[in-house]
């Protein structure tokens, strides 16, 4: 578990990038296993590409990932 003081824990979608997960927050597998981020900020995948998962490398530049910071408009 990694800690950034003693506030909430925010996620942050980056337009066109990854999640950005802050605060004191556990990352664990679907079975309860804990991941180790080895930082307290870390940025998460969200294209689906990266060869870190579930941390992005950044493979979603090159793949032209598009998405907005903002949640879709209601349809």
């Amino acid at each position: 578990m990694r800690t950034e003081g003693d506030g909430e824990v925010t996620v942050t979608p980056c337009e066109d990038g990854p999640l950005l997960l802050r605060g004191n927050f556990r990352l664990v597998t679907q079975e309860g296993r804990e991941i180790d981020p080895g930082r307290a900020t870390v940025a998460l995948c969200r294209c689906g590409l990266s060869s870190t998962k579930p941390f992005c490398d950044g493979s979603h530049r090159a793949a032209g990932f598009r998405a907005t910071s903002d949640p879709d408009p209601a349809a």
